[in-house]
């Protein structure tokens, strides 16, 4: 099955990681791989203290995209599609029941994720629970997924100049 969370409210990549502990907790095998970040949000360290869970992140992503330049780009897009090809290896060959790919439709909005590829996720959501977060999701996204969560914001600190915090935020 396919699930997409998105919206421009808080709580799309906190909801996947909520999936990925009770699928852990139940026994499924999970992997969690995030784009566009650069897996020093406080969430990752939890997971990762996980035995058998697989977390991929994007180390290279260490600002935001609008302050890249092309070469630095160029090495988060590569490191995307290395990404995304060993998510689809594990999907392939049975090693995963939920396979969450954060920020995904994110990278795939600015171009730094193959596309075609991305898109097999679609296929491949007939023998693995895949859950997608970010903004703006691809129209063929929305017409396959199984699920779709919007997250909504009506009201958030940062409107009053407040700081992302660690622990909420990030």
């Amino acid at each position: 099955m396919l699930h997409v969370y998105t919206g421009n409210g808080k709580g799309k990549t906190t909801a996947a990681v909520g999936l990925a502990v009770r699928a852990y907790g139940a026994g499924l095998r999970v992997a969690f791989f995030q784009f566009l970040k650069n897996g020093s949000s406080s969430e990752i360290g939890v997971l990762r203290s996980l035995p058998g869970m697989i977390v991929e992140a994007c180390e290279c992503c260490d600002k935001f995209v609008f302050r890249m330049n092309d070469d630095e780009k160029a090495a988060v897009r590569a490191r995307h599609d290395k990404e995304l090809s060993a998510a689809i290896e594990l999907v392939r060959s049975g090693k995963v029941d939920m396979l969450i790919m954060d920020e995904l439709i994110g990278a795939l909005n600015m171009k730094l994720i193959d596309e075609e590829k991305a898109l097999l996720l679609n296929k491949l959501a007939k023998n693995c629970e895949i859950v997608l977060t970010g903004r703006d999701p691809d129209e063929r996204f929305k017409t396959a997924a199984d699920y779709i969560s919007e997250i909504n914001s009506v009201r958030h600190p940062y409107e009053k100049g407040i700081s992302a915090r660690k622990g909420i935020e990030y």
